[in-house]
C-alpha cells in the first residue's frame, strides 16, 4: 500500500488531537442575572425561579435555598422584576431567587388584603378591581412585585400617605436560621421597621397584609404656574382639599429653559359614579403616538418642547374620568426604549416643600452640563415616615422623580456618575434625601450623612443575620 506525505500527516494529526483532547468539552457557564439598568450582569452560582401556587410549599423552597447558600458561604437574595438599577436583589456569586405568583385574600371588614410576596401589582389590581377595591398605595407602575415594594419602601400618588409602609399592616419573612417570623407595628416591631425599606437584607418576605380602598372613578384638574409658586399650592391641594385623592406634579425639561414652567394635576371624585364602574384598562396611556413623542426627546430639544405643549396645553381639553385602578395600572414598558445602545436611568430626590425653590437652582445649575438627555420629572406629595429605619421622608417631602436617557458606555458612565454625585450633594445640603433603589453612585459619606441611621441599621443586620447571609450589591458597595 502506497501512502502518501499527506495522508501520513492527516492520519498523525488526527490522532495527536483524539488522544489529547476529551470526547468533547465540558462548560457550563454560571448563570447571569442584570436589573433594569442594564448596566449590572453578574454572575451567580444559582439563579432559581420561583412561581408561587396554592399548592407549593414556597416557604419550605425558600427555607432550602437560604440553608444552601449559608453552607456553601454565598450570599442570597430574592425578588422579583429587578426594575431597582443598583442591584439590590442580585447576590454576586450567590444563590438568586426569582420569585412570581402568589395569593390574594381579601378582608372587606377590615378593608385589607393578604397576598403573596411574588404577585405583581397588576395581578392584584385584576384581583381587587372586580370586588370594587383598589391598593391603598402602590408604585406608580404595575410591573413590579409587593414583596420589592415593601422592601425598598417605595410610594406612590394617591394622597394623603406616606411611602407605601404606612399601609402596611404585617409581612411574614423567613429568616437566616429559616424561622418564619410575622411582625407589624405591634409583633416583632423592631424587624418590622429594620425590614421596611430594608432592600431584602434581614430575610426574604414572603406575604403581606396590606391596607385597600374603595375603587373610584376621578376627574383631573390641571394648572399651569411658575416653579416657584409649585411647593405651596402642591401643600394646599393636598393637605387641605379632602376631595383630592390623587396628585402629581411635572416641571418642563427642555434643557435651554429647564423647570421654567410647573404642572400640578389633581384628581377629585367624578360628580357622577358609574354603577358598576368599568373594569381596569391596563393598556396604558402612553402608547403610540405619545409614547413616541416621549422617546423623541433624546437627542431632539424640540421634542422635549412638544411634549410639555401637549401636557401643558392639549391633555386638559381632552382628559376625562378614569377609574382609580386604570390610573394606577399603567406598566413602564410603556416608557421602554428600543434603542440598545442607551438605557434609562431614574434618580429620585425628596426636597423639604420650604427649600423647593433652591432644588430648582440646584437642578438648572447641574443638570443642563450633563451629556445624559433628561426625559421627564415627576414630583408627588410623600407624607413622614416615622417607622422605617432608613427612612428617606421622617418629614413630609415632595418627592422628584427623575428619567434620564444615558449612552452606555464608559463615558456615559463617568457622565452620570459626576452628574449624581452633584445632585445628592446639593440635595445633602437642602436638608433632603437620595432614593437607594437606584445606581451605586453615591459616595458612602453622603448615604451615612443623608441616613443618620445606616450605623444602627448595619449593627442590627450584623446582630440578627451574623454569617450576613442576605447580602447584595447595595450591601457590598455602601455597609459593608
Amino acid at each position: 500500500m502506497t501512502l502518501s506525505r499527506r495522508s501520513v500527516l492527516q492520519g498523525g494529526l488526527a490522532l495527536a488531537v483524539t488522544g489529547a483532547m476529551p470526547a468533547r468539552a465540558e462548560f457550563a457557564p454560571r448563570p447571569v442575572i442584570n436589573d433594569a439598568s442594564r448596566l449590572n450582569p453578574t454572575s451567580v452560582a444559582r439563579h432559581i425561579a420561583l412561581k408561587a401556587a396554592p399548592t407549593d410549599d414556597v416557604v419550605g423552597r425558600i427555607r432550602q435555598e437560604i440553608a444552601a447558600a449559608a453552607a456553601e458561604g454565598r450570599p442570597f437574595a430574592i425578588g422579583t422584576a429587578r426594575h431597582s438599577m443598583g442591584g439590590q436583589s442580585i447576590p454576586r456569586d450567590g444563590v438568586a431567587i426569582t420569585l412570581t405568583g402568589g395569593h390574594i385574600e381579601l378582608d372587606k371588614a377590615a378593608m385589607t388584603y393578604r397576598v403573596g410576596a411574588g404577585m405583581r401589582w397588576f395581578e392584584v389590581i385584576r384581583a381587587l378591581d372586580p370586588q370594587g377595591f383598589s391598593p391603598a398605595v402602590m408604585q406608580s407602575n404595575s410591573d413590579f412585585g409587593v414583596g420589592s415594594t415593601f422592601c425598598v419602601n417605595s410610594h406612590g400618588w394617591p394622597t394623603r400617605y406616606g411611602p407605601f409602609g404606612a399601609t402596611v399592616r404585617s409581612v411574614k419573612i423567613v429568616m437566616a436560621d429559616g424561622q418564619l417570623v410575622e411582625c407589624s407595628r405591634s409583633k416583632n416591631a423592631e424587624l418590622f421597621a429594620l425590614a421596611m425599606g430594608g432592600y431584602g437584607l434581614f430575610g426574604a418576605i414572603v406575604e403581606a397584609e396590606l391596607d385597600m380602598v374603595p375603587n373610584v372613578s376621578l376627574e383631573p384638574t390641571y394648572v399651569r404656574m411658575d416653579p416657584s409658586r409649585f411647593a405651596d399650592a402642591f401643600l394646599k391641594a393636598v393637605e387641605t382639599d379632602p376631595a383630592v385623592k390623587m396628585a402629581y406634579g411635572r416641571l418642563s425639561v427642555a434643557r435651554e429653559a429647564l423647570f421654567d414652567e410647573a404642572l400640578l394635576i389633581t384628581y377629585r371624585p367624578a360628580a357622577t359614579q358609574p354603577s358598576p364602574l368599568p373594569a381596569v384598562v391596563d393598556h396604558g396611556a402612553l402608547t403610540g403616538f405619545s409614547r413616541n413623542v416621549y422617546r423623541l426627546q433624546t437627542g431632539h430639544e424640540w421634542a422635549k418642547d412638544f411634549r410639555w405643549f401637549m401636557e401643558a396645553s392639549i391633555s386638559p381639553t381632552i382628559a376625562g374620568a378614569a377609574t382609580r385602578n386604570t390610573l394606577m395600572v399603567e406598566p413602564v414598558v410603556n416608557l421602554a426604549s428600543g434603542d440598545r445602545t442607551r438605557t434609562d436611568i431614574l434618580h429620585e430626590y425628596f426636597v423639604p416643600p420650604d427649600r423647593f425653590k433652591d432644588f430648582v437652582d440646584l437642578c438648572r445649575a447641574v443638570i443642563p452640563k450633563a451629556k445624559a438627555e433628561f426625559l421627564n420629572v415627576t414630583l408627588r406629595y410623600v407624607d413622614a415616615d416615622a417607622t422605617a429605619v432608613l427612612a428617606y421622608a421622617p418629614q413630609k417631602r415632595i418627592a422628584a422623580v427623575m428619567s434620564f436617557s444615558q449612552e452606555i458606555s464608559p463615558e456615559g458612565e463617568v457622565d452620570m456618575m459626576t452628574m449624581t454625585e452633584a445632585l445628592i450633594e446639593g440635595i445633602k445640603g437642602l436638608g433632603g434625601a437620595f432614593y437607594l433603589p437606584y445606581r451605586l453612585h453615591a459616595r458612602r459619606d453622603q448615604v451615612r450623612s443623608i441616613y443618620p441611621r445606616s450605623e444602627e441599621f448595619v449593627a442590627a443586620k450584623r446582630k440578627l443575620d451574623p454569617q450576613l447571609v442576605f447580602r447584595n450589591t447595595m450591601w457590598d458597595a455602601y455597609f459593608a
